[in-house]
């Protein structure tokens, strides 16, 4: 505890109309929706991390909104209208993070999407090719375009994969700098008039006649009213919210001469994915090869999926190419058995905007904004 603070520390830095508990893309948003609606409205933001935990700098930085095989398996949960539903918002989100930041500022690239199928997918593969007019249609009226789906066979020896018969662009994917985002967004939140605090972890809230008490490992804060965009950390504060953790394990190469490999690639039902990055190729994913030890909100890595990255590097991505690890680290994101975020007043004075299911890049944005537009109209 801080047993040295000042009177002018206690009545300026620990209250605010609204404290916002997460600095990612969610929470950031959420501040600069709450004082752009209401400028008069006083936005504290408070941070467990010296960087924003969870997935928002640690991510992939795909600009997507679903593969075709992702879609398949989304569609049978949410079926053809909710699937249409989502989907809008994941469009609207990143052109709202697109226009919010502007593309220079993120460092958009649209590169195109590509999905890759090995010869013994070839039951996956059929049912996805089968697929893509159905999914065109199902799209055309949220990005204005036709065929956004494609196949994409002859670009499979430009970029040099083996054991690859099938490949299906999506010519709307891009990706994005993600440091670069969270950045920009903080300056854009600094601007607004909204405090960030880091290295302060949230303990408990109490609720009072006239608020909210907030207990951290510094000082207590007080407010009217608390959001909580701490996705998958959510079930600290909140314990019933219908969510599951799920780690994302991520390696890097040093820079390799002459990389052929442009885009974003998803690969076995979007569970593993990969780009060019500074020459060098980054790939995630794997969790599916060990659900329950990855249902976890620790960061770090496991032999099996390391592994699993390594050979996919060896096997299909540089099968004729030597390359080295440079860095490894872990993302931590949020999912539940709906696609749909959860953003809701869960008690009172009590707000939650959580569960973008790996989508965070694409639905974050909005997510946000949808927040901090609830929260003012409770005040």
């Amino acid at each position: 505890m801080l047993h040295n603070l000042s009177y002018w520390e206690k009545k300026n830095f620990f209250h605010a109309d609204v404290v916002i508990i997460g600095s990612g893309i969610v929470g950031l948003n959420a501040a600069i929706a709450i004082k752009s609606e209401s400028p008069k409205t006083s936005v504290l933001v408070l941070e467990s991390g010296f960087l924003p935990s969870g997935a928002s700098t640690k991510n992939a930085g795909f600009a997507c909104f679903g593969s075709i095989s992702e879609l398949i398996e989304q569609e049978k949960l949410s079926g053809t209208d909710g699937l249409h539903k989502l989907i809008s918002k994941r469009w609207k989100g990143l052109l709202k993070l697109r226009h919010l930041l502007g593309d220079e500022h993120i460092s958009f690239q649209n590169n195109g999407g590509f999905e890759l199928f090995k010869p013994e997918q070839h039951d996956l593969a059929n049912e996805c090719v089968a697929k893509l007019s159905h999914f065109n249609s199902l799209i055309e009226d949220i990005v204005l375009q036709k065929d956004t789906y494609s196949l994409a066979n002859a670009k499979i020896n430009s970029f040099g994969f083996k054991d690859i018969n099938l490949l299906i662009e999506n010519n709307l994917e891009a990706q994005i700098d993600p440091g670069m985002m969270m950045k920009a967004l903080l300056a854009k939140a600094l601007a607004a008039g909204v405090q960030v605090y880091n290295n302060c972890k949230v303990e408990e809230l109490l609720q009072e006649s006239n608020g909210m008490v907030i207990k951290t490992n510094h000082e207590d804060f007080t407010c009217k009213r608390v959001l909580l965009a701490t996705n998958a950390f959510v079930n600290e504060l909140l314990p019933d919210l219908a969510i599951t953790p799920g780690r994302g394990q991520v390696i890097v190469t040093k820079p390799i001469q002459n990389l052929k490999i442009k885009g974003t690639f998803h690969y076995d039902k979007g569970y593993y994915y990969f780009r060019n990055i500074d020459n060098r190729i980054l790939l995630g994913g794997g969790r599916n090869l060990d659900f329950k030890t990855e249902e976890t909100t620790e960061f770090g890595e496991t032999e099996l999926v390391q592994n699993a990255l390594v050979n996919l590097l060896k096997e299909v991505i540089l099968p004729e190419t030597d390359f080295e690890i440079e860095q490894k680290w872990s993302g931590i994101m949020a999912f539940g058995a709906q696609l749909s975020p959860i953003i809701k007043e869960v008690k009172p004075n009590v707000f939650c905007a959580v569960r973008c299911n790996g989508m965070g890049i694409a639905i974050g944005s909005q997510t946000g904004q949808e927040a901090g537009e609830m929260v003012v109209r409770s005040l």
